[in-house]
């Protein structure tokens, strides 16, 4: 599978002093057991933010700072920090004059229990004028501390601190990190710091890459360091290539010869994701190029990649055409190692792996997958909704219904034939060996049994997509099957009251939201979520199963898609929460697809910085405060109750503007119906400047409330402008 990661480079602080005699580099870095090479960014990320933090509390001032690492290592660097803390001097307020002196001028209980509390005599309390008042004050001075003193103090603090997703514990410090530590190298310029943390007592002795052997020494050799400076160049000595974005340099320029020399190109899908793993998986990258039989092509593409990828860690190579090569490159933690034999070892795993691959498949094959339909009532959905059968039984009513409701009845049993399978490569081999190929082998085995291509590419497409900027379904079979799919898991597990709670989200529902958001807004298709969820709530309690819900299911599950449909327009479009909120809160009243209440945000979030629109917005809100105080529910004015000019130019403005709002509306050209209601300012202000709505006579305050509510539903018709908080209050 692609993957969503993006790519974090090591992470430095904006120097926040210039270069000043006295200035030393200060050194930490933490020696421990190999760390997963997934944890290993955000591990340096969070190390920068702390040792960021603890430099502005400790009032130490500092020229750069960065964070370097390897799986055996995590480093942060600090140039030029300053060996004196900064004095610091501080104005503190105490009790109000009026409560710490006496009529005479004397202090009182209360000044003198403020001058104990810092400290000082009473008679260094001074009187300080406030906006508030006069307040007794005192001043106090603090001198800075040297900076080994405070660093030495403040670092176990911080390493405390440093959190990994699964942690452990190894010894009777019960310090938990996110493995074993093994050394402590703790450096201010060329004095060693004194700190325990985890048991170990920090020192200068580093320790070089595992398997290097310097001449004449053993592998795995220390070294005393004898300055926090240079300690990049120093460790290279030691045969590690401590700055990941050196090593991520060497791995591109070496996979890259190595490719060119196949003739062939790494597979640009998974390239980056690869680089990452490999970047943060070594202390020295190798690259080294191997092959395997040609046999094993006939095994499909996609199998072939998965087990390089997933279990070796291994770049795929293709020709231009996309074609796969029967070579590989891997990255190695061995450039001192004899490449020949590494590269025997190498081909043999995978050939064991491909074997392995080659078996399930043809196994796999035998099968139709229509036959393994049946299987699937012995696989768990989940213990509270049944069956993966009783699911597959759901999604293929649901997409069957939404083919219809589209007018694309041709497509409903093609629709429910590729619901019917969707699922069957579950209880297969392959899908068991390699989890990420669940669908994909799905479509493999659909079109060696002779499905139609149809059918086959909306079984493959039913997980777009898969993260937040995968591609989505390309057919419309798999953009229906895809969100019935989604649709009946979120309402299926809101209905058995397993929604997300606070930021955890096990069962992966905020991405499947996401997905739908994402689907609905990018592709042709023009459905109402509501109806959607609406729909498959009857078909899930229409199973007759346990789980039936409440009356308040179906509008949580449609808030909640509402909130992924926020996130993506704050996050992707760039779109204001206000201008985002105006068009959701009509959406409950009118039929709008997702397609529709993005296109009418994107045309608002345009309009509102317009010079002319805020005026506008002080008379609609003004209406339709009255409208919403009175709770008005008659639009229809009548002429003939008019008294003042202005109620009929107000009226015959919204007659002429109702039809083109209208029809720029139906042909979703939000930006020309908000253009329209712009013409109905002069009428509106007028309307407020010339006569009073809440009128003396019932019928003319009737009249005009109606004037108010006619208004009011036109502009509804775009937005609920009412949420905006850039004009009219």
């Amino acid at each position: 599978m692609a993957s969503s990661k993006t790519t974090r480079k090591n992470v430095k602080a904006k120097s926040v002093l210039k270069p000043q005699p006295n200035m030393v580099p200060f050194l930490l870095e933490i020696g421990t057991e190999e760390l997963p090479s997934a944890v290993l960014p955000q591990a340096l990320e969070d190390l920068a933010k702390l040792g960021q933090g603890l430099f502005a509390d400790s009032r130490l001032e500092y020229e750069d700072l960065r964070t370097v690492g390897t799986p055996r290592r995590l480093a942060l660097l600090v140039k030029g920090v300053k060996p004196q803390q900064a004095s610091l001097t501080q104005e503190i307020l105490g009790p109000p004059v009026s409560a710490a002196l006496d009529a005479s001028g004397q202090p009182t209980k209360a000044a003198m229990g403020f001058a104990q509390s810092q400290g000082v005599p009473v008679d260094q309390l001074r009187i300080k004028e406030t906006p508030k008042g006069a307040y007794m004050a005192v001043e106090t001075h603090q001198r800075g501390q040297s900076a080994k003193r405070v660093i030495t103090e403040a670092l176990p603090q911080i390493l405390n601190k440093l959190a990994f997703p699964k942690s452990m514990r190894w010894n009777a410090s019960r310090t938990k990190f996110g493995r074993p530590i093994r050394w402590v190298v703790a450096l201010l310029g060329d004095q060693p710091l004194t700190i325990e943390f985890a048991g170990i007592q920090s020192s200068a002795m580093t320790r070089g890459h595992r398997f290097f052997r310097a001449k004449g020494k053993k592998t795995g050799q220390t070294l005393s360091l004898t300055t926090a400076d240079n300690y990049i160049e120093t460790m290279k000595r030691l045969g590690v290539l401590v700055d990941q974005e050196e090593r991520r340099g060497l791995i591109m320029q070496q996979v890259s010869a190595l490719a060119k020399s196949a003739k062939g190109q790494v597979d640009p899908m998974y390239r980056d994701e690869l680089i990452e793993s490999a970047v943060f998986g070594v202390e020295y990258p190798h690259a080294i190029l191997g092959t395997f039989q040609k046999e094993f092509l006939a095994v499909p593409k996609p199998v072939l990649i998965s087990s390089m990828k997933e279990h070796q860690g291994f770049f795929s190579l293709m020709t231009k055409d996309g074609a796969l090569l029967p070579k590989f490159i891997a990255v190695t933690n061995m450039p001192w190692g004899n490449t020949p034999l590494m590269t025997k070892g190498n081909e043999r795993v995978l050939t064991a792996r491909l074997r392995d691959a080659q078996y399930f498949f043809t196994e796999d094959s035998k099968r139709p997958l229509h036959e393994r339909v049946t299987a699937l009532e012995g696989v768990l959905f989940h213990h509270k909704l049944g069956t993966v059968r009783q699911k597959v039984d759901r999604v293929g009513h649901l997409v069957g219904w939404m083919a219809e409701q589209i007018g694309r009845n041709d497509l409903g049993e093609m629709c429910r034939r590729a619901a019917l399978l969707a699922k069957a490569d579950l209880t297969t081999g392959m899908v068991g060996e390699f989890p990420t190929l669940q669908g994909v082998m799905g479509e493999e085995y659909a079109r060696h049994d002779g499905e139609s291509a149809e059918v086959c590419r909306a079984i493959g497409e039913q997980y777009f997509p898969r993260f937040p900027e995968d591609q989505l379904p390309t057919e419309l079979p798999g953009v229906l099957l895809a969100v019935a799919d989604r649709c009946d898991s979120i309402v299926a597990f809101f209905a058995a009251g397993m929604s997300p709670s606070g930021s955890e989200d096990p069962l992966g529902l905020r991405r499947a939201a996401y997905g739908l958001v994402r689907i609905f807004a990018e592709t042709p298709l023009r459905l109402n979520i509501t109806s959607v969820v609406d729909r498959a709530l009857q078909i899930l309690e229409g199973q007759g199963g346990p789980v039936r819900g409440t009356p308040q299911t179906g509008s949580d599950v449609v808030a909640f898609i509402f909130d992924r449909l926020r996130f993506y327009g704050r996050q992707y479009l760039g779109l204001r929460e206000d201008v985002m909120e105006a068009v959701i809160r009509v959406s409950h009243s009118m039929d709008c697809d997702m397609a529709d209440l993005v296109a009418r945000m994107q045309a608002l979030e345009v309009m509102v910085p317009q010079p002319e629109f805020a005026p506008l917005m002080i008379g609609f809100k003004r209406a339709h405060r009255i409208v919403e105080k009175e709770q008005w529910t008659n639009a229809q004015a009548r002429p003939e109750q008019f008294v003042h000019e202005s109620e009929r130019r107000l009226f015959q403005a919204l007659g002429m503007r109702h039809q083109q709002v209208r029809s720029s509306v139906k042909d979703r050209n939000y930006g020309k119906a908000l253009h329209s209601l712009l013409e109905l300012k002069g009428p509106i202000d007028e309307f407020f400047g010339a006569v009073m709505v809440n009128d003396s006579d019932p019928q003319t305050r009737a009249n005009r409330l109606s004037l108010l509510k006619a208004t009011d539903d036109l502009f509804l018709t775009v937005a609920d402008l009412s949420c905006l908080q850039s004009a009219g209050g």
